[in-house]
Parts: C-alpha cells; sequence; structure tokens
C-alpha cells in the first residue's frame, strides 16, 4: 500500500503533464511492473502504456526522471497522436509531454497511407518532426520484397504539422529502386491535408492536331472556400495554352469557372479558347438559382483540345422550386450553333437563340369528383436574329426563318382510380388546355391565334397474379383505353413538338408530342399487354406490346415516329434482368407488314471485375426530324480487370449506314495502394469543313498518399 501511494504522489506531482488543475491535462500510465529509484526516477516495464493529450505511447520500458523531466525509452516503441499519425522506433529519449525528443531507427507512420523511415527522428517544439536519412512511400512493404514500388529518398524530411506540409532537402524520386528526378527542396502536403498551394502531377497528350504535349497543373489555396488552378500545356506544333480554373464556395451556394487560351498551328496567328462558368444557389423560400454559361472562339476548339463533344452551346439562368405538390421554374437560355452539317456551320440567325418561360405546377384533391387534379401555367417565348418572314412559297433551299413566338397556356387536368369486382382496375381522366400565341415574322400564320383543347379517357386494367410449382411469379395485366379528344384544326407554330417518342411509357397518354405546341387530336383507342415473370432464382422477364388505333387520320405524325395513318406501328418492349448484373432491353416499332421503324437493344452488365454497357439503334429516314438518311448505330463501353491492379477499358461507336467507325478507344489503369497510372488511345474518325479526324493519346502518373482525393486501389498481399 506504502509503494501504491509513493507512485501515485510522484505522476501527479512530479509528471508535468499530470497537474490536476484540467481533466485532459492528466495523464495515465499502465504497466505490467512499476517502480521507482531514489527519489526522482520512476521506472515501469512490460506493456507500458502512457495516454497524455490525445497521444498513446506504447513501449516495453519507460524510465521517467522527475529532475530532467525526460523520459528514456526502450521499444519497440510506438507512439500515436490525435491524428491518427504513428511513430516507431527501438529507442528515444523524450520531454515529459511527448513534444521533443529523439527517436532512433525510427519509422512514421502518416494516417495508415504515408510511411518515412530513417535512421533517426528529431522531434522539436511539438509541431516539428525531424527525420534523417529518410525514405518516404506509401507503398505496402514486404519482408521478401523490402524495395517498394516507388519511394523519395531524401538527406533530410522535417514535417509541420501544424502547416500539415512534408518538406525534403536533395530528394531523389525511385521507381522500383531506379532513379528517374532528382531535386534538391521538393515539398508535398502530408495525408491528413485535402488542399495546399503546389504542384500537381503532370498529365502528357499527344493528338495528331496538336502533337506531343504535357500539362502541368498548379494548384492555389485562396482560403478555406477558394482555389484557383493554372495549367500550362505546351505541344510540339506550337501549341501554347493556358487553362485556368477557379472555384469559390459560399453558405448558400458555389461557383466554378473555367476557360483557356491558346495558340497553335490549326489555326496561324489566332488566338483561340474557351470561358465556362457554372453555380448553384440557395434562395429563400427554399428557392434555389443555377446559371451555366459557355462561350467559344471557333467551331473545332472544343474538340481539338478534348474538352467537349458539345455542338451547340447553351447558356442559361435558372430559378426553381420543387415541393411535394408544387413546381415552379422560371429560366432564360441562349443557345449558339457550333455544329458542322458538312458543308457549313449551321446558321443561328434561324436558330431559336433566345427562350424564355415561366412555369408553376400543382397538384392537389380532386374536391368532390375524387382523385387527384393538377393544373399547370406556362409562360413561354423564343426569338431568332433574323429578320426575314417565313414562307413557305419560297424554293425548300431557300427558306428563310425568322418566326418569333411568345405563348401562354394554361392546363388542368385529373384522374381517378376505381377497383371492383374480379380485381379490375378502372380508371376516368381527362385533360383541358387553352394557349393564346403571339406570332411574328411568319407569313403563313396569323399576329395572334388562341386554342382551347380538351379530351377525355376511361381505362379499364385486369392484373391477372398468380404462381406455379417451381415457385415463379406471373402478372399478366391487359389494358384498354378509350380517349375521346376534340379536332381542333387551328394552326400553330410547331417549335417544341417536332421530335416524338412512342414507347411504352406513354402508350397509355393523352398526348404524345413533347412539348405544348401540338396536342394530340381525334378519338382513339390504346390497347396492351403486359406480361412479367419472377423467378424464385432472382431473374425476371417483363414483355409488353401495344397498339394504337384511330377513328380517323389526323396527319398530325410523321413515319418515323411510329404513329402515322390511321392506326400506329405495333409497339413492343422487352427486359430481361439478372441478380449477377446483367440486364437486356429491347424496344421495336414495326408496321402491319413488319417493316422495321425504329428498334433499340441494349445490354447493360455490372460485375466486380468486368462491365459492359452496349446499345444498338436503328432509326427510319425523316426530313421532318431533320434526319434525311436511316440512322443505324452500334455503341460500346466496356471494362475488364486484368488482375487486382491492371483494368483495361474499351470503346466505340460504329455507323453502319456509312460503313465505318465515328469514334473508337482504349485504355489501361494501373492502381493499387499508392499509385495510379492511366494510358488511354483514341480515335476520332468523323470530319467537316472544321474538323479532321483526330488521334489522341493520354498519360497519367498519381502519387496516392499525399494527400488529394483519388481512390487508392488494392494493397499488395505479403506472402510468407
Amino acid at each position: 500500500m506504502q509503494l501504491r501511494k509513493i507512485i501515485a504522489a510522484l505522476l501527479l506531482s512530479a509528471l508535468p503533464f499530470a497537474t490536476p488543475a484540467r481533466a485532459q491535462d492528466l495523464a495515465s500510465l499502465v504497466a505490467d511492473r512499476i517502480a521507482v529509484s531514489g527519489e526522482n526516477v520512476l521506472v515501469a516495464e512490460g506493456g507500458v502504456i502512457v495516454r497524455y493529450r490525445g497521444q498513446t505511447l506504447r513501449a516495453n520500458r519507460v524510465s521517467y526522471d522527475r529532475a530532467t523531466e525526460r523520459l528514456d525509452i526502450i521499444g519497440p516503441i510506438t507512439v500515436t497522436d490525435a491524428r491518427g499519425n504513428i511513430l516507431m522506433a527501438d529507442a528515444a529519449d523524450l520531454s515529459a509531454d511527448l513534444q521533443q525528443g529523439v527517436l532512433n531507427s525510427a519509422r512514421m507512420v502518416m494516417q495508415e497511407k504515408m510511411q518515412i523511415a530513417a535512421r533517426q527522428i528529431l522531434r522539436a517544439g511539438g509541431r516539428y518532426t525531424q527525420l534523417t536519412d529518410a525514405v518516404a512511400s506509401s507503398c505496402q512493404v514486404c519482408a521478401a520484397n523490402p524495395r517498394p514500388l516507388w519511394e523519395i529518398r531524401a538527406a533530410r524530411v522535417v514535417h509541420d504539422e501544424l502547416e500539415q506540409q512534408l518538406y525534403f532537402d536533395r530528394a531523389q524520386l525511385r521507381f522500383a529502386g531506379v532513379p528517374v528526378f532528382f531535386l534538391p527542396r521538393l515539398r508535398m502536403p502530408d495525408p491528413t491535408l485535402a488542399r495546399a498551394t503546389g504542384f500537381l502531377m503532370p498529365q502528357f497528350r499527344t493528338t495528331s492536331g496538336l502533337g506531343s504535349g504535357i500539362k502541368q497543373p498548379y494548384f492555389i489555396t485562396l482560403g478555406p472556400s477558394r482555389d484557383l488552378t493554372l495549367t500550362p500545356y505546351l505541344s510540339t506544333k506550337s501549341g501554347r495554352t493556358l487553362e485556368a480554373r477557379y472555384r469559390e464556395a459560399f453558405p448558400t451556394g458555389e461557383i466554378e469557372v473555367t476557360g483557356s487560351l491558346s495558340r497553335d498551328d490549326i489555326r496561324l496567328g489566332e488566338n483561340r479558347g474557351y470561358l465556362a462558368a457554372e453555380g448553384r444557389f440557395d434562395l429563400p423560400k427554399d428557392f434555389t438559382l443555377r446559371f451555366s454559361g459557355m462561350a467559344v472562339s471557333d467551331p473545332a476548339y472544343l474538340l481539338d483540345y478534348g474538352i467537349s463533344d458539345e455542338d451547340r452551346i447553351e447558356s442559361r439562368v435558372e430559378i426553381s422550386r420543387t415541393q411535394r405538390n408544387e413546381y415552379i421554374s422560371g429560366r432564360l437560355i441562349q443557345v449558339r450553333s457550333i455544329r458542322d452539317t458538312g458543308d457549313a456551320i449551321e446558321s443561328n440567325s434561324t436558330l431559336a437563340t433566345l427562350i424564355g418561360d415561366l412555369t408553376w405546377h400543382r397538384r392537389f384533391s380532386g374536391g368532390p369528383l375524387g382523385g387527384e387534379a393538377g393544373l399547370r401555367l406556362q409562360a413561354h417565348g423564343h426569338y431568332r436574329s433574323s429578320s426575314l418572314d417565313t414562307d413557305t412559297a419560297v424554293d425548300e433551299d431557300l427558306i428563310a426563318d425568322g418566326r418569333d413566338v411568345a405563348r401562354l397556356s394554361l392546363r388542368g387536368d385529373w384522374r381517378r382510380n376505381w377497383i371492383f369486382g374480379p380485381g379490375l382496375i378502372g380508371a376516368a381522366l381527362g385533360e383541358v388546355s387553352g394557349d393564346f400565341y403571339q406570332v411574328r415574322q411568319d407569313a403563313t400564320l396569323p399576329s395572334t391565334i388562341s386554342r382551347l383543347h380538351g379530351a377525355a379517357a376511361v381505362e379499364l386494367r385486369w392484373p391477372w397474379v398468380g404462381s406455379t410449382a417451381d415457385g415463379a411469379g406471373h402478372v399478366i395485366e391487359p389494358v384498354v383505353q378509350l380517349v375521346l379528344a376534340s379536332r381542333d384544326k387551328t394552326q400553330t407554330p410547331a417549335e417544341d413538338s417536332v421530335l416524338v417518342e412512342f414507347d411504352e411509357g406513354n402508350l397509355f397518354s393523352l398526348g404524345r408530342f413533347s412539348g405544348a405546341d401540338a396536342r394530340e387530336q381525334g378519338n382513339r383507342m390504346n390497347v396492351g399487354l403486359s406480361y412479367t415473370r419472377f423467378a424464385p432464382e432472382g431473374w425476371s422477364l417483363s414483355v409488353a406490346a401495344g397498339r394504337i388505333y384511330r377513328q380517323a387520320d389526323e396527319g398530325q405524325f410523321t413515319a418515323a415516329s411510329g404513329l402515322e395513318g390511321i392506326n400506329s406501328d405495333w409497339l413492343t418492349a422487352a427486359q430481361l434482368t439478372f441478380p449477377g448484373g446483367l440486364a437486356l432491353t429491347n424496344r421495336l416499332l414495326f408496321g402491319s407488314d413488319f417493316g422495321l421503324t425504329k428498334a433499340e437493344l441494349r445490354m447493360d452488365l455490372a460485375q466486380d471485375r468486368y462491365g459492359l454497357s452496349s446499345s444498338y439503334i436503328w432509326l427510319q429516314a425523316d426530313t421532318a426530324e431533320n434526319r434525311p438518311d436511316d440512322t443505324q448505330e452500334l455503341y460500346f463501353d466496356g471494362r475488364y480487370m486484368l488482375s487486382d491492379t491492371w483494368t483495361g477499358k474499351m470503346q466505340g461507336r460504329y455507323d453502319f449506314e456509312s460503313g465505318r467507325a465515328t469514334r473508337a478507344g482504349l485504355g489501361l489503369e494501373f492502381r493499387n495502394e499508392c499509385l495510379r497510372v492511366d494510358l488511354s488511345l483514341s480515335r476520332r474518325f468523323t470530319s467537316s469543313t472544321s474538323v479532321k479526324p483526330t488521334t489522341d493519346f493520354g498519360l497519367s502518373v498519381d502519387l496516392l498518399g499525399f494527400g488529394g482525393s483519388a481512390k487508392p486501389g488494392p494493397a499488395q498481399k505479403c506472402r510468407g
């Protein structure tokens, strides 16, 4: 009992971090054996654990001298701080608060990512840790193969815990033990720091248009919520580019601005570039502001520099709010075309380049009618810069379309369902809409147009549900829908209803136009049948077929839509899914003579080691949809893990009508716990007046473990 009192008194009075003033300043000591030598020395042996201010010291023997306030420690030793950094050594001489001292034959492990081995580690001021004759790497090191995949050797490494930085003196980068780079001074962030000013890993890119080049990003922190990245890009064909990206986060939103300025041999003597911005902000009353915009110097710039495949540049600002029963949106859109039609760039003067609309949509109870109702109010307008009127009497090749349109629309809809009899589901639904137009610069239309349209329908569904002896579930559902709709022949400008998609999603819809300029007219009957099988093994099969029968051909649809004529084409759709991640989807539109109008086949396969996404599409030619020739195209994008660390990638797009590939690409990625290497090779085969076929080769290398957000791969497994 006397010995315990002496030890307690010594811990509370002698250790500087054991003052009773604050609980967080108290230290705890656990050991197999504790002894007191003289009046000033306490010796703890066997499984020693000392905890103080978030730090934990583990050792075989600890001797504390009260007179010098030093700890003499015999290892193996580990010191873990509050951030998860670990110091390991064979022996150490430290201050009582573990903030200063020397560790011999030591190693520092930071965030379980970066390891730095050194002949000696010196701690000073509770902030700096100096390592001499150091080797740093985030790679797994095994006894059978002690050489890491990559390492940085330095005469001295200083870790600044406050600034979260690593400073290397006479640094040498080695891959597989071979020196590849030398720097007299090198600064890098430690793994605990996500953002720090400095150079990022370079990227190498080779294209047939620009030649071989290198990009060297430089990241600049401008505070906790802002940063700027500048990336010079130099290529062998006189290419000189400066890329920039600015980001800033606000309490209620964020913005990002990107751009570049270039001079090259593709357009001699010309400055080329682009500027883009996007952002989002939260506004009062749950509204959200979103905006985006882009400007580019010439039609080929985005493709030449691998920035984007967009050929119509859209800039917009939008304020919206989405709630359970209400949607409000107001937006302004500007469109600029850089689309190459083969002979020239698409004219912007006859394109609706300025578009604005305001939408309010509300859902509510049907009141005395029951069910659910909705009301939508929309104001829309678009402007063309052409000052010439539209005149269909002019030769087709000389049409000048400068039509400007403003529209105000109000639509109400209602639906109610009943269940009766032997599981029958009946429904009644309807909608009524009114539109008012003002039209300028179109001699074929009046300057003001008003239209009233209504439709009502009754619907009957009869789902049959059952199971078979093998445990499979089956659902068969026939559906019949009778629609009565007005036949108003008022001519309106068809601006937002040109492209029509006929699929299982709108088979039982009162209208199949994508916009408000056209309303589907005339009485009709929509019929369909679906079948679904749920197998006990986990796979499922869904098949659906349907058709539309009209009382009269209203002449509203084109042949390629599948809706032309008094009766529509047959619509069939099938989907097969497996629990292993395989899904097959097929949609077909074909006429009574079984001639195809549209066909789409899609396959998606997602596994841990491999994946494939592929689609085939066939579309009938239709000048009304700006498609003078048939379209038949195959696209695929796949990956395969060649090993735990190597992944192969392949993608391509093939045009069967032209008999050639339009795009092809190969990729190879290596990723483990400390290194990521990404190789890519792509070829664009298409050409026009502004762009030529190009080949693009890219190489990027990332050393993982020095901060950043790149996800590491699997670590090497040591054997033996």
